[in-house]
């Protein structure tokens, strides 16, 4: 998902074919496609507004996303496209597991509606969740755009320059990124109303919270200048907590 570190690159490396960036593009519609499908079919019904508005939401940070990596870092956008070398076995297994269980929410949460598992969500309970999914998504496009070493996967991009950077939101916390995650993948449950999804997003939470230590770990070891950066910012994801 996102590595956390970065500043200005050293050079720019041979310029990004326009076929990765279009091939990127179709890839993550396709997701926002496979959103869609799995919500809905697992619900039964297309007639769910909060279900819409999720599709609107991951329609939206696609649409982010292009609009901050392909001006601004679309060697970013060739690294995601490419083989993942020298990417964490720890990593790879989390986030596989992370895969799983974002499919699974979306499978909980249609089979809930369908089926009236959950009562008690009203719907400003949803509205309110729904602005924190939003939220988390901001700060999440906040942290990419300060990053140009935003990666999917945890490792050092010696290749691009990688070093610290403390503008944006890393000013606060070591992971904005991760935060923003964390925000989206509780609200998102409560937003279309089942608790039942809730408990899959608060083990898809913990999961990036195991994997912020392990990153975090990874850096202070193999990132030049984040020892002294970790001194200056003490938390990585709650000021005055973590």
């Amino acid at each position: 998902m996102m590595t956390t570190d970065s500043s200005p690159l050293k050079e720019s490396p041979q310029p990004v074919p326009t076929r990765t960036i279009v091939r990127w593009l179709v890839r993550e519609f396709m997701g926002v496609i496979l959103v869609g499908v799995v919500l809905f079919l697992a619900a039964g019904t297309l007639d769910w507004p909060m279900g819409r508005a999720l599709v609107g939401i991951y329609l939206v940070w696609v649409c982010a996303n292009a609009v901050v990596l392909i001006p601004r870092s679309p060697e970013l956008i060739a690294e995601r496209m490419g083989p993942k070398k020298g990417s964490k076995a720890w990593d790879t297994a989390i986030m596989s597991i992370v895969g799983l269980a974002t499919i699974g929410r979306l499978v909980v949460a249609g089979l809930d509606l369908r089926y009236g598992l959950t009562v008690g969500i009203t719907l400003p309970l949803q509205v309110i969740a729904l602005v924190v999914a939003v939220l988390g998504y901001a700060f999440g496009v906040w942290a990419m755009g300060s990053n140009a070493f935003f990666s999917q996967i945890v490792r050092i991009q010696e290749e691009r320059g990688h070093t610290v950077v403390t503008d944006g939101p890393y000013r606060f916390v070591r992971h904005p990124g991760y935060v923003g995650v964390i925000l989206f993948e509780l609200a998102v449950p409560v937003m279309l109303g089942s608790l039942w999804a809730l408990a899959v997003g608060g083990l898809i939470a913990l999961l990036i919270v195991i994997r912020t230590a392990l990153e975090d770990r990874t850096l202070l070891a193999e990132l030049d200048g984040y020892p002294e950066y970790v001194k200056k910012v003490r938390y990585r994801l709650v000021p005055a907590v973590w």
